[in-house]
C-alpha cells in the first residue's frame, strides 16, 4: 500500500556505502550469491537428499521442512513487495559504476549485480537468506554445536543483507525488514511442521529429537496460500513482474506438498547416481521456468514439476527397487 513505506527511506547509509573502497564493494557483490534464490534452492536441496542421521534425527523431515519454510519465507516477500510497490534506491538503475581494474570477464558479472529492477522492500535476499539459514541451524541440530550453528547462520544472514546496501540494490530498512520476515516465517513453518520447540509439546522432553514427527506438508500448502494472494495483489496493481514471481510461489508450494506424499519421511539419503541425473533435470526445468516467464502456464508447469520431483526424490530409489522385484 503506497504510502505506509517511503520512497526515499534511507537514513544515511548511502553516504557511508559510497566512501567504501572499491574492493569492498566488488567483495559484497560475491557475497550476495550465498542469498541468491537458484543458490538457496540448490544447498536445501542437497542437504534434503544428502544429509545423514549425524546431521539431523529425521533427516528427510528436517530438510524437506528447511524447504517449505524458505518458501514460505519467499511468498511473504512476494505479498510484502507486491503490497508496499516501492523502488529501490537509485544506485539499482543504470548506468553501472563498473571498477576500471575489473576483468572484463568479471565487468559483466558485477554489473549484473548492482543493477536491479522491481519494488525493493522488503530485500528477498535478506529474507531468504534468513530464512534459510536459520532454518538449516535449527533443523541440522546434529550438526556442530548450538552455538556455533547459530552464528553461523546469523554471520551469513547478516552478510547478505549488509551486502544488498553496499552494492546499493537496497536501503538499510529494507534488508531488516527482510530479516525479520525471514526469521519470523521460519517460526511459523515449524510450528505448522509440528516442531516440539516451537509448539512447546512434551515433545521438548530430555532426549526427544524435535525433527522426528516433522510434516512439512502444511508450510508448502501456507506458501501456496499466501502466494496466491500475492498473485491477486500483484494482478490488481497491474504488476507484471510481481505476477510471475507470485505465480512462482503458488507452483513451489503445491508442488513441494504434493512431493511430499510420496515420501515417508525416513528414507536414506539418495544414492549419487540417482541425484546426479536429477538435479539436472530440476535445474534445467528451474532455469527454463525463469527463462519462459513470460508464459506463465508454462512456468508454472516447470516449477510445478521440478519441486515435486525435489521433494519426491528420496522415495524413487525404493520405489524402482519394488518394482524391480516384482518384476523378476
Amino acid at each position: 500500500m503506497t504510502g505506509l513505506v517511503a520512497a526515499e527511506r534511507g537514513v544515511g547509509e548511502t553516504v557511508v556505502v559510497d566512501a567504501l573502497p572499491e574492493f569492498v564493494v566488488v567483495a559484497f557483490a560475491a557475497v550476495t550469491h550465498l542469498a541468491d534464490p537458484w543458490f538457496l534452492f540448490a544447498l536445501l536441496a542437497l542437504g534434503y537428499w544428502f544429509a545423514g542421521d549425524g546431521v539431523a534425527g529425521a533427516p528427510r523431515r528436517a530438510g524437506a521442512t528447511a524447504i517449505a519454510a524458505v518458501t514460505c519465507a519467499y511468498a511473504a516477500t512476494a505479498v510484502a513487495k507486491a503490497w508496499f510497490a516501492v523502488s529501490r534506491p537509485p544506485g539499482a538503475m543504470p548506468p553501472a559504476d563498473v571498477p576500471t581494474w575489473l576483468p572484463a570477464l568479471l565487468s559483466g558479472w558485477y554489473e549484473a549485480q548492482v543493477l536491479s529492477d522491481g519494488f525493493g522492500f522488503p530485500s528477498g535476499h535478506a529474507t531468504g537468506g534468513a530464512a534459510a539459514y536459520l532454518a538449516l541451524a535449527l533443523l541440522y541440530d546434529r550438526f556442530w554445536t548450538d552455538r556455533a550453528r547459530y552464528l553461523a547462520a546469523g554471520g551469513v544472514a547478516v552478510a547478505v543483507a549488509a551486502s544488498r546496501v553496499v552494492i546499493e540494490v537496497h536501503y538499510l530498512v529494507d534488508v531488516l525488514a527482510g530479516l525479520a520476515v525471514g526469521a519470523g516465517t521460519v517460526g511459523v513453518a515449524l510450528w505448522l511442521a509440528g516442531d516440539p520447540r516451537v509448539r512447546r509439546s512434551t515433545g521438548t522432553e530430555t532426549g526427544a529429537d524435535p525433527t522426528a514427527e516433522l510434516n512439512p506438508a502444511p508450510a508448502f500448502l501456507l506458501a501456496a496460500v499466501v502466494s496466491t494472494g500475492a498473485l491477486a495483489v500483484a494482478v490488481a496493481g497491474g504488476h507484471t513482474g510481481e505476477v510471475v514471481e507470485a505465480g512462482i510461489g503458488i507452483a513451489t508450494g503445491a508442488g513441494g506438498a504434493v512431493g511430499w506424499r510420496f515420501v515417508d519421511g525416513d528414507e536414506p539419503a539418495v544414492p549419487v547416481r540417482v541425484a546426479a541425473p536429477a538435479l539436472a533435470v530440476t535445474g534445467g526445468l528451474w532455469v527454463g521456468a525463469y527463462a519462459l516467464a513470460g508464459t506463465l502456464p508454462v512456468t508454472l508447469l516447470a516449477t510445478t514439476v521440478a519441486v515435486v520431483a525435489v521433494v519426491a526424490l528420496p522415495a524413487l530409489p525404493a520405489r524402482i527397487g519394488a518394482t524391480s522385484g516384482a518384476r523378476n
